[in-house]
Order: C-alpha cells, then sequence, then structure tokens
C-alpha cells in the first residue's frame, strides 16, 4: 500500500509538471466582426456525454465480482467502450493527435493513445479496443494495451471521481524508444515523450473534456 501511495503520488506531482509544460501559451486573433473567436478555439466535444456530465454505462469498465459488476451502481454489465470524441479548429501545423483519459480524482491512466492521423478529426465510439487502428496504444494502469472504463471504488472518498480527455495537437510523430513487444510503452513514458515534446515547443494546444462516475448509489 505504502510503495502504491508513493508511485500516485510521484505520478500526480509528474502531471502537474505535464500540465504546466504543456498548457501553451495561445494568442488568439482579435475578434471578428460577429465576436466569435471561441468558435475558431481548439475545442473537443462527445457524443457519448457531455461535458461535466455522468459518464453512460457503455463506457464503464466491466469487473465481475461475486456475478456481478464491481464497477455499476446496480451490478449491471459495463460496455467498456471509450467514448466518441470529436474535436475541431486544430492548428494547422498538426502532425499528429494523441488521446488521454485520466482520473484525477485517483491519479490513475485508463487510456492512452498516440500518433493519431492529422487528418483526423475525432474517434468513434470504442476506438480504444486492443489492436486499435487509430493509432498507437499504451498500456493504461490496469496493464491493458487499450481503453479500460472507470471502475471507482466503492469503499473509498471521495466517490465521484473525475475523468478528463484531453486532446493534443502536435507537430510531430511521437517516438516512444522503450517500447517493445515484451515492455510495452506505459503511461509514464507517454507523459515523459509529451513533456519532452513540450519544452521544444512541439505541443501546439490541448482541449479537453471531463467526465464524472461513481459506483455508489445515491452519488
Amino acid at each position: 500500500m505504502e510503495s502504491s501511495t508513493k508511485r500516485r503520488l510521484l505520478l500526480t506531482a509528474r502531471i502537474a509538471l505535464a500540465l504546466c509544460v504543456l498548457t501553451p501559451t495561445l494568442i488568439h486573433a482579435a475578434d471578428d466582426d460577429h465576436g466569435q473567436r471561441h468558435e475558431r478555439e481548439f475545442r473537443v466535444r462527445s457524443a457519448t456525454f457531455k461535458n461535466d456530465s455522468v459518464l453512460p454505462i457503455s463506457t464503464i469498465h466491466n469487473i465481475i465480482q461475486n456475478g456481478s459488476n464491481a464497477c455499476s451502481v446496480d451490478g449491471s454489465p459495463g460496455g467498456n467502450e471509450s467514448p466518441e470524441l470529436s474535436w475541431t479548429h486544430a492548428p494547422s501545423r498538426t502532425r499528429s493527435f494523441v488521446v488521454i483519459a485520466y482520473d484525477v480524482t485517483a491519479a490513475f491512466t485508463h487510456w492512452g493513445i498516440y500518433n493519431i492521423s492529422p487528418a483526423a478529426t475525432g474517434l468513434p465510439a470504442n476506438a480504444g479496443i486492443a489492436g486499435s487502428t487509430y493509432g498507437e496504444q499504451i498500456s493504461n494502469d490496469f496493464g491493458d494495451l487499450s481503453y479500460d472504463g472507470p471502475c471507482p471504488p466503492k469503499t473509498l472518498m471521495p466517490f465521484v471521481h473525475q475523468y478528463v480527455f484531453t486532446v493534443y495537437a502536435l507537430d510531430i510523430e511521437l517516438q516512444l524508444f522503450s517500447a517493445s513487444a515484451d515492455f510495452p510503452a506505459g503511461a509514464e513514458t507517454l507523459y515523459h515523450a509529451l513533456i519532452e515534446a513540450g519544452r521544444h515547443g512541439h505541443v501546439l494546444e490541448t482541449a479537453q473534456i471531463t467526465g464524472l462516475y461513481s459506483a455508489v448509489p445515491g452519488q
């Protein structure tokens, strides 16, 4: 438990560093005649859920304990599918996208997919399936090379967790040199690559959407 706690604290610190390094300084053009500057900003949306709303059961993990799903409120099966994501107004110099799903409450990475085509304007639902052709996936904190949905513990507060889906637009493709068949790249490998890219100005812009979820009834 102690080593696990230290690991989470270290990862949380690294995420905080990544957010500082990776948040680009944006210089926006002046408002046009219709005052629609914000509509030209890099933004991400989802047809699966709205920002700051509860994630649907289709996105929730499916871990069976005593014959029922420990990740859902009533034990019903979870779809364990990554949500649909779509983004607009990506920088013209974009050469790849990265998508990360991160539980900020528990400091836990549920999904990481990188080197997504610069021509992409989003990802369909269930793009995080094992063997996805939409990009290269890292080993998440469950140890899977895929998306694994929320499964917050029912005995630890806070019960409601925040799941942030971040899209990074880069002007390069990432090379995760530590990745191999026997030792696939994990979340920390991807974060280090993004931090390094940010230090050299290769992270052009980021966009986020947040989902909420609790497995405890009434939360």
